[in-house]
This record gives structure tokens, C-alpha cells and sequence, in this order.
């Protein structure tokens, strides 16, 4: 079973500086994932659904590659919901007009080449569902930050929770107990994990939910 993760941000040294990685994982639970994934990667690889541009790839990476061990990231960098045209996380640096569509996928390689990762990260440019089509590897900690429509959030669970091993974690991206904190669907599978009888919660950190495998 792992241990209990030290959350601090003092004993926690990436490669790049975190504030200059587009994303929205906040810096003290980004620690909170560093410090699992640093003892979730003692016992098998890493996988992480939603990378956008790289920074929760750099806490996880960085864990990883202390540990010797990889994170697989997968995206298909299109974005979400919200980072369409016209959504309020729209980001038009983002927006490759060749196509009329959302790449995040340029600003991702660039992110692992400036934190020395790539040799660490394997990324998988795909939807959550067709790269997990096949999918045979017992996976130590899924981080599941994708799509926040119930649709996604439910595609993300139900095509990654069941490779988590035991005693590994699950550990899901804003959720929000209070709904006027923000949207439901990441607490929705928060709550559906715990009530599989497969996963035990840990207290959360911030909007960080974090459930261990029984």
C-alpha cells in the first residue's frame, strides 16, 4: 500500500518554472500529485488523461523519471469543451487556423522538451476511449483531467479506473463538493469510484480527489 504523500512544496524541485506552463492545475496540488506519482511510480508506470500543455505532465514526468519509471499522456490536444471558439478558456494562441481546430499538441512537445522529459513521457495523441481500446498495462496512478461534460468524465472512469492496481491511486481534477464551485461531473465520478467498492478516498487537496485502490 503506498504511504501517505508529502504535500509540501519545499521538498518538491522541477526542472522548468511551473508558472510559465499554460494549464490550470493549481501549484499546491500539483505538488500534492508530485508527491503521490513519486511513490505510485515505485511500483509501475503512470498514465494521465488531459495533458493540454504539459503541466501536470511536468509533476508527473518529473515524479517518474526520480523513480526511473515513465508516464504515459494521453490527449488527443483538441481540447475540451470550454477551449473552443467562443467558450470562456479559449485560448487563441491555441488555435491552429490551417485546420479551423484547437492544437495543444506543439505547445505540449515544447513543454517536455524545456523540462528534459522526453525521454520520460510517452505521449498519445488520441481520445481517452480509442487509446484505452486495447489497453493491458496495470497502471500504478491514473490522473484523470480531461473533458468536464458527464459524457467525457464518464468516458475517462470507466476506460481507465478498471487499470488502476491495487493499492495504486485514481486521482480526479477539480472536484468541487459545493456545486457553486464549479461543474458536477469530476465530483460525479469521484463519487461513483467510492461507491464501486473499489476505492477508498483520501482526504482532498484543494479540487484534488484522490482514491486508492482496495
Amino acid at each position: 500500500m503506498l504511504p501517505i504523500a508529502n504535500n509540501s512544496l519545499s521538498s518538491m524541485t522541477l526542472p522548468i518554472d511551473i508558472n510559465g506552463v499554460k494549464g490550470f492545475l493549481d501549484e499546491q496540488e500539483g505538488a500534492a500529485l508530485y508527491h503521490h506519482a513519486v511513490a505510485a511510480a515505485k511500483m509501475g508506470p503512470i498514465l494521465e488523461v488531459g495533458s493540454y500543455c504539459g503541466k501536470s505532465s511536468v509533476y508527473l514526468g518529473t515524479a517518474c523519471k526520480l523513480q526511473q519509471n515513465i508516464l504515459f499522456a494521453v490527449d488527443h490536444h483538441r481540447g475540451s469543451e470550454e477551449h473552443q471558439v467562443g467558450e470562456e478558456y479559449h485560448d487563441p494562441d491555441l488555435f491552429d487556423a490551417r485546420f479551423s481546430k484547437m492544437d495543444s499538441f506543439p505547445q505540449f512537445r515544447e513543454t517536455l522538451a524545456r523540462a528534459n522529459l522526453e525521454d520520460v513521457v510517452v505521449p498519445i495523441v488520441a481520445s481517452s476511449a480509442l487509446a484505452a481500446r486495447h489497453w493491458s498495462t496495470p497502471l500504478a496512478l491514473v490522473f484523470i483531467d480531461g473533458g468536464h461534460s458527464m459524457e467525457a468524465a464518464l468516458t475517462d472512469y470507466r476506460s481507465w479506473a478498471g487499470h488502476v492496481m491495487r493499492g495504486g491511486l485514481l486521482v480526479i481534477h477539480d472536484v468541487f463538493p459545493n456545486p457553486a464551485d464549479g461543474g458536477r461531473p469530476p465530483h460525479e465520478i469521484w463519487k461513483l469510484a467510492q461507491q464501486s467498492g473499489l476505492f477508498e478516498a483520501l482526504p482532498l487537496v484543494k479540487s484534488l480527489g484522490i482514491l486508492r485502490r482496495l
